[in-house]
């Protein structure tokens, strides 16, 4: 079968990349979608149950770092695209381990970039392809990366203020900023952490390999993302099995810890309207204007669990303990997502108290899918995090 377009997801077997996999083997039928992920702890291809038999969908295990693996599979597929979310992306293993973030996300990155440069370069017309019309169309090698990388904010007003811009999917009740200050496309870099330190790196080689080699590439940093198929290390899918089998809740230093939340589908539209609408050569920051505190977070989910499993709303607070806080851990984050919103169109869609809402009420509906990515490694793991602090 001919396809339209010939793309590479890698990561597509994690939580954002399972989102965004089915979003474009759904939506375009006419494109081969090829799912490149490791399968280290955090990919999962039970995600992608759904999908699976599709026509326009295919699996390759491989690991990034493996540049003639992704040179030979660039060249048999005929790659055209490649949106690249293969990622190390949790900041306390990078306090752990930081070599395997450095491994993963800045060489891994860089063994990508060079396999899709030589490949795109041998074609007839170089970084160009030729279309099922017969029309030469570009190239794209797309980069998904972290707000992380500009560092941290100010909390200048920790009480919260009316929020200087909204959509209609910030949330009902949270209208506010606790700064002045957001992350803007044109900021400095000032990673803190090994994780954000490795995405900003990152990030600089696929700039680079624009500006030496012409390559088309694009670049993308966004907020917190929360929805179904998070691995339970992160925070919301975490407190919420923890909830529901009345284990502590570990919150860091005094949970005063700001950030911005986005619905992973959301996140997902956002990759597919800049993917074939985004400017070569260009960022933009993917955020949900929606800020909230750590423990106010905390608190709604709590509730939510609550409410869902037919317990008295609250009853759950006296599961939160407060733990040593994180080394490095950056204050408040926050981005502005208007050049988004103003150049392509895209907003979010869903209010983050309907995402809390459908996002708790997946995770207790599909427990099996928790147990199972919640068994062996994972337990000994979340021992060593927790149980000293």
């Amino acid at each position: 079968m001919e396809f339209k377009r010939n793309i590479i997801i890698t990561g597509g077997a994690g939580f954002i990349g399972s989102h965004v996999v089915r979003l474009f083997v759904n939506k375009y039928p006419e494109y081969h979608i090829i799912n490149l992920d490791k399968l280290t702890y955090a990919g999962n291809l039970a995600n992608l149950k759904d999908i699976e038999n599709k026509p326009n969908y295919s699996f390759v295990k491989a690991d990034i770092c493996d540049f003639d693996k992704m040179y030979a599979l660039m060249q048999k597929e005929h790659v055209d695209g490649i949106i690249h979310l293969a990622a190390e992306s949790h900041v306390d293993r990078s306090i752990k381990d930081p070599f395997t973030f450095a491994r993963t996300n800045v060489m891994g990155t860089l063994s990508l970039l060079q396999a899709a440069k030589l490949y795109w370069e041998s074609l007839p017309t170089p970084y160009m392809f030729s279309s099922s019309q017969g029309e030469l169309e570009r190239v794209l090698f797309y980069h998904i990366s972290t707000d992380e990388v500009y560092g941290a904010l100010e909390m200048t007003h920790p009480e919260g203020i009316p929020a200087p811009f909204t959509t209609k999917a910030s949330s009902g009740k949270n209208h506010e900023a606790y700064g002045e200050d957001f992350f803007t496309e044109d900021l400095k870099y000032m990673p803190h952490s090994p994780y954000s330190a490795s995405k900003a790196s990152s990030d600089h080689f696929v700039r680079a390999f624009h500006d030496t080699y012409g390559m088309p590439t694009i670049v993308t940093n966004c907020s917190n993302n929360y929805g179904p198929y998070q691995f339970p290390e992160k925070l919301i899918p975490l407190f919420i099995n923890n909830i529901r089998h009345r284990k502590p809740l570990p919150v860091y230093g005094k949970g005063e810890n700001v950030r911005d939340w986005l619905y992973v589908e959301d996140h997902a539209r956002a990759i597919d309207v800049i993917f074939h609408k985004g400017n070569i050569a260009d960022t933009y920051n993917i955020g949900g204007f929606n800020e909230w505190k750590n423990i106010d977070i905390i608190k709604v989910v709590i509730n939510t669990v609550d409410r869902l499993l037919g317990r008295q709303e609250g009853e759950d607070m006296d599961l939160i303990t407060y733990v040593t806080d994180r080394l490095g851990h950056d204050k408040r984050y926050a981005i502005d997502s208007r050049k988004l919103q103003a150049e392509l169109g895209w907003e979010p869609s869903l209010q983050f108290e309907e995402g809390i809402e459908k996002t708790v009420k997946w995770y207790l509906d599909n427990q099996e899918w928790m147990d199972n990515v919640t068994s062996g490694d994972y337990q000994q793991y979340y021992e060593k995090m927790y149980k000293d602090r």
